[in-house]
């Protein structure tokens, strides 16, 4: 069952994953991640960003294609810095996850997916990865609620 179950918790975990997202460098997108385990124990966080010890300069956060292939999202951040084991846990995400994501938030044992539904303009540009996304999730049974 999945510990951030109520709307008030949801408001509180997506303010706390809000709050880590501020901490991103992205000029166009700050995303963060925050994982709490079942008995709404935090055990880690995360937001989008270069890798540790790689410079985060102008030049490469407003090149785009660049920063594509240096950021790491919020989601594998926070799965990598965990400090607890995530078998069972419940991961609140700014924005919905992509593809890549979705394949580490299931292969991590994370069994609850909370995450912003989608505006028009997002759903736009990532549409075919959002179902990519949904389908992983479907067919590896982890809960998805969208807010």
């Amino acid at each position: 069952m999945n510990p951030i179950n109520t709307p008030r918790l949801i408001e509180w975990a997506m303010g706390m994953a809000n709050h880590v997202a501020q901490l991103s460098k992205d000029p166009s997108t700050q995303v963060g991640a925050v994982i709490f385990d079942e008995q709404r124990r935090f055990v880690s966080a995360g937001y989008n960003g270069f890798a540790r010890g790689v410079n985060d300069t102008e030049e490469r956060l407003h090149d785009r294609p660049t920063k594509y292939k240096f950021t790491l999202h919020a989601e594998k951040n926070a799965i990598l810095f965990a400090t607890a084991p995530l078998e069972g846990s419940t991961i609140v995400v700014t924005h919905p996850c992509c593809a890549q994501c979705a394949a580490q938030i299931i292969q991590s044992g994370i069994k609850h997916v909370i995450y912003p539904t989608p505006d028009s303009f997002f759903l736009d540009r990532w549409k075919d990865d959002l179902v990519l996304s949904e389908a992983q999730f479907a067919e590896a049974g982890v809960e998805v609620v969208e807010v």
